[in-house]
């Protein structure tokens, strides 16, 4: 098996009847094996399920750190994306609520082809780069849609050695098909010729 992300060979840290996950050896990602992906159906179904109200006081905590990344680096002036913004684009309701210029993009529920089309300031993904089916050809993506001095802001929950996979909550979604680690990050940005990853708990910032 080769790797997900960096084509590397891999090998496999743990297997069900259902689902198969290897471990790449020279990024350290750990994905699913893409013949286990769900359908289509069954992948929009689950994120319906999702409880995305945007006036959910816990649900704004919980992307407050990138909402606060961005009041502290970009003024309204600036464009903004939340790409994989789901039922409940909560980052830009709190960001519009200061008069910030976000647009929104999801391939599911906000499929606005125009959004892909220009260049941003800063770009949100908040709990979306665990999703991807072609992690390079997402990020490449995101990457074109920067402009210089931009910034890409992600959150995820990033794997570690302290965690057993094999009981980790995380990975029990079953749309979750890629997970990130320290270096993982650090190859991406590397690879992608970000200036700097910082990495802060679940919030990952690329920097051009």
């Amino acid at each position: 098996m080769h790797c997900n992300l960096c084509k590397s060979t891999s090998t496999i840290i743990f297997s069900t009847l259902n689902y198969k996950y290897y471990k790449c050896t020279n990024c350290d990602a750990i994905y699913m094996d893409p013949a286990d992906f769900v359908s289509k159906d069954k992948e929009i179904k689950r994120y319906k399920e999702h409880n995305n109200d945007v006036h959910d006081t816990g649900y704004q905590k919980f992307v407050s750190p990138i909402v606060d990344g961005i009041l502290a680096d970009f003024k309204n002036t600036h464009k903004g994306l939340d790409f994989g913004c789901g039922t409940g684009p909560v980052i830009t309701k709190l960001l519009r609520d200061k008069a910030y210029n976000i647009t929104t993009y999801d391939p599911f529920f906000d499929n606005n082809s125009n959004a892909l089309k220009t260049t941003y300031d800063y770009i949100v993904c908040c709990e979306v780069i665990e999703h991807f089916h072609n992690p390079l050809k997402e990020f490449q993506l995101l990457k074109s849609l920067l402009n210089s001095e931009g910034k890409l802001f992600c959150m995820t929950d990033i794997y570690n050695e302290a965690i057993n996979f094999d009981n980790w909550y995380y990975k029990n979604d079953e749309t979750h098909v890629i997970f990130y680690k320290q270096k993982t990050l650090e190859w991406l940005a590397k690879q992608l010729n970000f200036s700097k990853v910082t990495v802060k708990k679940r919030l990952i910032i690329f920097e051009n």
